[in-house]
């Protein structure tokens, strides 16, 4: 074990504070990770706080990863020292029931581990990206391709490929109209991600305060949803909604809005249940889905998608005595669009 510093919640509403965690040794099949970049996602909030559940107390948040590998186990075959990589929201998994053979870990049947407040191959609690190193295996470390600015790269290992999945997977491209609900981190994403892939892209927002920005993004249309109007006006005309938003929806409002076999997929996660009138499924052949990020083949197809496309997040960098400010101005949607700290700063901490 290693001692390495980090900044922890010790309760649901006791600012962040620098400590240390513990670190496993390098195992045969794991890497070391100097972590040079950790993003900050709304999930490490409503983690925190406990809006998912109960929380084991110390608890260091943090799966959006960008690192160099510092030292790589006897059988490691995918990655060397030196090498830029990235971390997500999974560190393991069975790799053994069909949906880990599949691809698609973050299906395991048997639950993949989460990058923190899982439980990791030894009993312990696993400790997140708000640190200064990580030691995973080398399975659930991704290649960042350096055409990423390396700043820029940690929020894809979450916003990224939450985004990209559903839009992959629910045939986003030339020919299909993909609206986007919500632009914030996940939402920028979307957007750049689905003009990228030739979809013609529509944004859904609450006001128009950021409908220069949606646009210089690669939408070709903005509406605001707090106009009663733009629900008549773009009934029955998307293929796809990615909805991002982590508070509740009228989701039967949404689902009026798809065309025939349309889907709404929600990647925002609010903590109250939504409900929905079946009979609005039924018209149009609509469907209701949810998606949680991506398989690790996956992220890494979307990690050279970005990299082919010159696709980055737009990111604002913080200290990490800053981190607690930077976690306010997330609640009050006071950032464009996605805040990535400076792990070099928590060496004084």
């Amino acid at each position: 074990m290693s001692l390495v510093h980090a900044y922890t919640a010790s309760s649901a509403t006791a600012p962040l504070a620098p400590g240390t965690i513990e670190r496993r040794e390098v195992g045969p099949k794991d890497v070391l990770i100097d972590i040079a970049w950790a993003g900050i996602c709304h999930s490490d909030i409503h983690t925190v706080r406990g809006d998912w559940g109960e929380v084991p107390y110390p608890l260091t948040v943090g799966h959006e990863i960008a690192g160099v590998v510092a030292e790589v186990g006897s059988e490691v075959t995918r990655h060397k020292v030196g090498d830029r990589v990235g971390v997500g929201c999974m560190v393991d998994s069975c790799r053994e029931c069909a949906n880990c053979l599949a691809g698609v870990e973050q299906y395991c049947l048997r639950g993949f581990t989460d990058t923190y407040n899982g439980t990791d191959r030894d009993g312990t609690v696993t400790q997140g990206g708000y640190s200064q190193r990580i030691v995973v295996d080398e399975h659930f470390a991704l290649r960042v391709p350096e055409a990423i600015p390396f700043e820029k790269a940690a929020p894809l290992l979450c916003a990224g490929i939450t985004t990209y999945s559903p839009l992959r997977n629910w045939n986003a491209g030339p020919g299909r109209k993909v609206a986007v609900v919500g632009l914030g981190g996940l939402g920028h994403m979307a957007v750049k991600l689905a003009h990228a892939m030739g979809a013609e892209v529509t944004v859904l927002s609450q006001s128009m305060k950021k409908r220069e920005d949606g646009l210089r993004f690669g939408a070709d249309h903005y509406h605001a949803t707090s106009d009663p109007d733009t629900f008549e006006r773009l009934a029955n005309t998307f293929d796809l909604i990615v909805n991002t938003v982590s508070a509740p929806i009228d989701l039967d409002a949404y689902l009026n809005l798809l065309a025939l076999d349309g889907a709404i997929v929600s990647v925002g996660a609010p903590p109250e249940p939504v409900a929905v009138t079946l009979f609005t499924l039924f018209e149009n052949r609509r469907s209701f889905a949810g998606s949680k990020i991506g398989g690790i083949a996956q992220t890494q197809e979307m990690l050279d998608f970005c990299a082919e496309h010159g696709i980055a997040p737009e990111v604002e960098i913080v200290r990490a005595d800053q981190i607690n400010e930077a976690w306010e101005r997330v609640l009050a949607s006071d950032v464009r669009y996605r805040f990535v700290i400076d792990a070099s700063t928590l060496g004084g901490a």
